[in-house]
This record gives structure tokens, sequence and C-alpha cells, in this order.
């Protein structure tokens, strides 16, 4: 490749990246995961678009594919609080197993009655969707507003149930006989078992060592924490263990440490796995070619409804059963089962593996992400409301700055009160925030002004709210409390009982 050759490249990667930076805003307005544009740039590039780029490298796609997954991963476990997801994890755990099971059976089953596919290739496609997207479910979730113990189980889910639907996948896709059922339970448990244990080991040992050893500049923080995310993911791949399941865990540790300039650790993460989701969506489009999917519309809309409306269903209530989680709470995980770019990724192991009529499950599984991904994304808030689950209401966090308060050891919260938020109404004094935290500054009709502790707080205000680092979380819940409750969240259960039961 010359050096002018290199320089169109770099020119046509550079324009790709300003779409898609811009297409995040069409994303964020109408719900849809960014992995549908990202997927229409790569179609827009690619054979049939309007550069007609010829690209099928299935293999460089599914390696690419790994890497890009283990980022995301990374990304979406520091992003992880350990309090909100640590009471879902058992029932994420089975939904991650069990629930893949049923989930594989049943729609295996639908795609060989139904759609008319070979049992092999049947199964295949069972393992290949049944396992929901982490790219996807952070960026849907996190800005839909649903109850804590749904989200903490859908992200949970999201990034433990890659690794058994990797080795069932791969299982279906071998040349010779499929192992008994008892041999891949016992390879999937002990894949499971190194992965979390290298992966939770990493994690510590890594937050350990940058809580003690002081680098020279604050911009090594942020490389040394992903570094030692993809160490955990390689360092469990070669173990023969899970390395998604892995990187998820280590980067929640790591996320939950407290370490040193954490805000700046936390927006290269969060550029890191945007950069990957665009490389990995765009390759994804690039590799289908469009004009042979014809056939295969039909086929990807009846496996996906026997997906969406009876295996998901299925897995959510066999596996959720001994939880006693309430149906309703259990409908929206039915309806929120998102796939995305996984789903299409292990989709090349066949096809790298050569399995008869892989192709056709690939671009059914392509067909099937882009059709369900539209119908899913934009109302699951409507299924949210319609089952009375959305937290409309509440204060949020909306972002966490900055370096200058790092040396001073706090933290600056922003929020906006929500239009028919309890917290309309409260004065400033009876917040009655924690000692070490303050109201100092108030945004409201585009002038801002610092807040006396009697100045009431009204729809659309904009807060900012300095806490130190012992009682930013206290804080923090205090304002989604008095959001929930207004002024007597105090004594109707708020954060004096969780204060009450974080003790006990």
């Amino acid at each position: 490749m010359s050096v002018e050759d290199l320089n169109k490249l770099a020119l046509v990667a550079a324009l790709v990246l300003l779409v898609a930076v811009a297409a995040v805003r069409l994303a964020s307005r109408t719900g849809l995961p960014s992995l549908l544009l990202y997927m229409g740039i790569g179609v827009l590039v690619g054979e049939d678009g309007l550069f007609g780029y010829d690209f099928d490298d299935v293999e460089l796609t599914q390696v690419f594919g790994y890497a890009a997954l283990a980022l995301i991963l990374a990304e979406g476990g520091l992003g992880t609080k350990w309090r909100e997801i640590r009471p879902a994890l058992p029932a994420a755990a089975v939904l991650s197993t069990v629930g893949v099971a049923a989930s594989v059976g049943v729609t295996a089953a639908g795609a060989h009655y139904l759609a008319g596919l070979e049992w092999k290739q049947a199964l295949i496609m069972g393992a290949v969707v049944s396992s929901t997207d982490a790219a996807a479910v952070f960026s849907v979730l996190r800005r839909v507003p649903l109850p804590k113990r749904v989200t903490g189980v859908m992200e949970a889910e999201s990034g433990f149930n890659d690794a058994p639907v990797v080795i069932l996948v791969v299982a279906f896709s071998t040349s010779g006989d499929v192992s008994s059922w008892y041999v891949l339970l016992g390879e999937i448990l002990l894949q499971l078992a190194i992965g979390a244990a290298l992966g939770l080991a990493i994690g510590w040992l890594g937050s350990f060592a940058l809580r003690h050893v002081a680098l020279p500049a604050s911009g090594l923080y942020p490389i040394a924490v992903m570094a030692l995310a993809m160490v955990a993911y390689a360092v469990a791949a070669l173990a023969h263990g899970s390395g998604f399941l892995a990187v998820y865990l280590a980067a929640m540790v790591l996320g939950n440490a407290k370490l040193p300039h954490w805000s700046a650790t936390r927006g290269f993460a969060d550029g890191v796995g945007w950069l990957a989701q665009i490389g990995m969506f765009v390759l994804l489009g690039l590799l289908v070619t469009p004009h042979e999917l014809g056939d295969d519309i039909l086929p990807a809309v009846v496996i996906g409804l026997v997906l969406t409306t009876v295996a998901r269903p299925v897995s959510v209530i066999v596996s959720l059963l001994p939880f006693r989680i309430p149906w309703r709470e259990q409908a929206l995980m039915s309806w929120a089962g998102l796939r995305g770019a996984v789903p299409i990724v292990l989709a090349t192991i066949p096809m790298v593996n050569d399995v008869p009529g892989s192709e056709r499950v690939f671009s059914i599984v392509f067909v099937l992400v882009i059709v369900y991904t539209v119908v899913q994304g934009p109302t699951l808030p409507l299924v949210a409301r319609w089952l009375r689950l959305g937290e409309k209401d509440a204060a949020y966090d909306l972002g966490i700055e900055s370096a200058p308060l790092e040396r001073l050891r706090g933290h600056l919260l922003s929020l906006s009160v929500p239009e028919r938020s309890r917290m309309h109404g409260v004065e400033v004094g009876e917040l009655r925030l924690p000692p070490g935290a303050a109201v100092t500054l108030v945004v409201r009709d585009g002038a801002s002004f610092v807040p006396s502790p009697t100045d009431a707080l009204r729809r659309g205000d904009d807060l900012l709210v300095v806490a130190t680092d012992e009682v930013r979380d206290a804080a923090e819940q205090r304002l989604r409390d008095v959001g929930r409750g207004g002024k007597l969240a105090r004594w109707l259960g708020g954060t004096e009982r969780r204060e009450g039961e974080a003790g006990r």
C-alpha cells in the first residue's frame, strides 16, 4: 500500500467516524440503538452502496468483532455499580445459563419446523441469537429510567451470557458429532469458573496496584485500567476460560475501586467503547450484501417472532421462577432481551468453519437483528410505562466531573428536576444532604444563582451539587429519594432506611 492509498484510507475512516458520531444524536432522539445507523454506514460504503467497496473477509470480521466486544464489555463493566448489580447476580447467572439453554431449544425447534432449516443449522441459529447484546443493552437501558433490579439483571446477563453461547456455537459448528449435553454443561461451567476467578483476581490486583503506585501522568491511569481489562480477557482465553466474563468482572472490580483520576478514566473508556462499536458495526455492515437478503427476510421474521414471543419469555419465566420476581418485571425483561452485534459476530463462527448453509444463517441473523432492534428499541419505554415500571419522575445523576475536583477529593454531581418530579417545591435546606455535600448552583430559565436554604426548587431546574468522596453515594441516593418521595422521603423509607439496612 502506497502512502497516497494510506492517506485516502485515513480520510475515508475519519469521515466515517464523523458521520457515526453525528448519527448518535439521531439514535438518542429515536430510541434506536446506534448499531443500526453504524451498520447502515457500512452497507452504504459496501458492495451495494455508493462506494461499492467489496469486502468479504469473514475471519478478519470475527477477530475484530471479538476484540471490539471485549472493549465494549470492559466499558460496560467500568460503569456498573456494584451496589446496584449485587442483588441481581443470582438471577442473572441463572438467566445466562438455564435461560440460554431454554432459549436455544425453543428457537432451534422454531427454526427447524417453521423456517425449514436443517437441525444443525437450526441449533446454530438458536445458539447464535440467544445471547443478549452488551452494546445494545448498555446503550438503551441506561437511557431508559427502569427499576434498578431490572437494569441490574439485564446488564449482568449481557455480561455473562456470551460465554455459554460461544461454547454452544463452537460445539454446533464442529464437523463431527456434537458432544453430549452433560459434556457441554461441564465445559460451560468450567470456562465460566476460570473466567470469573481470573477476572476477579486481575481486577483486584490491578486496583490494588493503581491505588498504591503513583504514575507520573494522569493520562496513564485510563490506559492502565483498559490494559488490565484486556489482560483479564487474554489470560482467561489462554487458560481456556471465558475471556468475555473475565473482562467484564475485572472491569467491574476496577470500576468500583475508587481509583485516582476516575473521571478521566471513565471518559477514556467511554470513547474507546464508542470507537469499538463504530468499527465493529461498520465492518459488519460491509460484510453483508443487501441484494442477497431477499429470500431470508421471511425466515428471519418467523424465527425472530419465535425468539421474541416464545423463547425469550420461556427462558425468563423458567430462570426467574425461584426468585419470585413480579410478573411485570419478568414481562419487561422478556421484551428487553435486545440483540445486536453479538449474534452477527457469532454467526461468523460457522462461516469460518465452512459449515454447510452458514452463509444463509448469517444472512438470516443479520435481517433478524435489524428488524427486531427497530421493533424493540424504540418501544421499550412505552412497554415500561404500560407495565407501570418506568421511573419517569426520578432524579438522576447526569454526570460527574472533573479533574480539578479530584485534587480536592470531591465530586461534582449534575442533575435536572424532571417535569413531574416530587422535588418540585422542595426548599434547598429541605433536601437535607449529608454533611460534606451542598447545592452550589441552580440554573433556572437560562439564569444561574447560588441558592439559599429557603430557595424552592422548580421543575426544569438544573442543579450542581458538590460532595466529598465519603458522602458522594449518600448524597446521590438522597437526591433520588427526594425526587421520588418529596421532602418526606426521609420518613417514607428513603435514605435513612437504606443506610440502616447497609449497616446491618
